[in-house]
């Protein structure tokens, strides 16, 4: 038990006793899950809003979709998409994580109230990344990332693809870590769909206790992606659509919550608000 709860706590962030409901609010107009639905400021905090009362603990806002193939918009239109809406709920006592890879957007985002700082690629997409997170004090999720490409993902060749997800999360946490980033305020995340296919996914969920070994909070972003789809495709080999792989969603909820994960990163966020205080509860009857 003191082993779960020490994975459990993040400096700077407040302390739950279970593991955390992270809720999605994408301010894109070409998101894989909900493209478009929140692009507009004003309906983009409502939701976040809406997330909190559904049971959020936190709030992650991202201002440029990282699905395969998506282009990359400049800076200056990912910081008018986020800013406003970070201040917004950091106004509102949200506690806000910023999804970005860009040094510029984590800084002015810290600056408008998020708490967090969330970037797919671990501060390797913009160098000047873990100073700023440095600087400002800031918790700092690591998700293992090799590169993205404009067309798709890098694809993802492996040998053991958890021992080599679990050596390369290592090492970049080390080179936060040298970058001036403090140990106690790192998340770790597998990355489940960046450069994987299924049963690479599959297995890093199969292992979490092995990414629980690099002694780090783990967040796990399982949410309506495409493993989830390729697991409940019917006899005709279609994946249901993305916004119909919630039910899914709350299942690797329950399973990461079980397992001991920090957070779970989720766009719908009741069933799995439901999830992970079941886990817990379960937990705790032990």
């Amino acid at each position: 038990m003191s082993t779960l709860r020490s994975h459990r706590q993040v400096t700077g962030l407040p302390t739950w006793d279970r593991c955390a409901v992270m809720g999605v609010v994408n301010v894109t107009p070409d998101s894989f899950s909900d493209g478009g639905r929140w692009f507009d400021t004003t309906a983009a905090v409502k939701h976040g809003l809406d997330l909190v009362a559904q049971g959020a603990d936190l709030i992650d806002v991202g201002g440029e979709s990282t699905r395969p193939g998506a282009t990359r918009v400049d800076a200056d239109e990912e910081l008018r998409r986020v800013i406003p809406v970070v201040r917004g709920l950091a106004s509102e006592g949200v506690t806000v994580s910023v999804d970005t890879m860009r040094a510029s957007v984590a800084e002015r985002a810290l600056a408008a109230g998020a708490a967090l700082v969330n970037d797919v690629s671990g501060g390797l997409s913009d160098p000047a990344m873990v100073p700023v997170v440095a600087e400002a004090g800031a918790p700092f999720v690591v998700m293992h990332w090799r590169g993205l490409l404009e067309g798709g993902n890098i694809p993802g060749t492996y040998d053991d693809v958890v021992s080599e997800v679990v050596s390369e999360l290592h090492a970049r946490v080390e080179a936060v870590i040298g970058g001036g980033v403090a140990p106690d305020r790192i998340v770790v995340d597998p990355g489940l769909g960046f450069s994987k296919d299924t049963e690479h996914d599959l297995a890093l969920l199969a292992h979490l206790d092995r990414l629980h070994a690099l002694g780090y909070p783990l967040l796990v972003a399982a949410s309506r992606k495409r493993f989830l789809g390729q697991v409940l495709a019917g006899p005709d080999g279609a994946p249901p659509p993305a916004r119909e792989r919630d039910a899914a969603t709350a299942a690797i909820s329950a399973i990461a919550a079980h397992q001991g994960a920090w957070a779970v990163r989720v766009h719908e966020v009741r069933a799995t608000a439901d999830a992970v205080r079941v886990a817990r509860a379960v937990e705790g009857a032990r």
